[in-house]
């Protein structure tokens, strides 16, 4: 014969399980806290020249046509690593250079080809936008996003 639940019994239970949960919840927020704080994704500081390059990554809404970690539109090529596939991710002067000349040659002109408009970045802006570009590269992603190019 099935028992009846009774009004005690359902609020024990309700009690019970509530108060379960919260400890659940307290235990994960705890350990998540301590692995944040242990754990340091930051591969370079967050200077000055890096606070500007992401002001004007977001000025030019490139996060529109590219992908940075996996966040953004897949139109252009992912930046995240940008730097690491160029083979200048340790020279800020070479991460410039190389940034500079490939902005300074779009679009190519070449038919058919997408084509990334040519912004007329000043030095500044171009030497910023290296060096987020290098801060993001450089950033402990934990393997995401999963990316054969390097």
């Amino acid at each position: 014969m099935a028992e009846i639940l009774t009004k005690s019994r359902a609020r024990n239970i309700f009690y019970g399980g509530s108060i379960f949960f919260v400890v659940i919840f307290v235990a994960m927020t705890v350990h998540s806290h301590k692995y944040v704080v242990e754990t340091s994704t930051a591969g370079m500081a967050l200077s000055e020249e890096v606070i500007h390059g992401k002001h004007v990554w977001e000025e030019h809404s490139c996060i529109n046509c590219h992908s940075l970690h996996g966040e953004g539109a897949y139109f252009a090529p992912e930046v995240g690593n940008v730097m690491t596939r160029w083979g200048v991710q340790d020279s800020p002067e070479g991460s410039f250079e190389m940034l500079k000349g490939w902005m300074e040659s779009q679009p190519s002109g070449i038919e058919g080809r997408r084509q990334m408009p040519n912004f007329n970045l000043s030095d500044e802006d171009i030497r910023g936008l290296a060096e987020f570009l290098r801060w993001a590269d450089q950033t402990d992603t934990q393997g995401w996003p999963p990316n054969d190019a390097g």
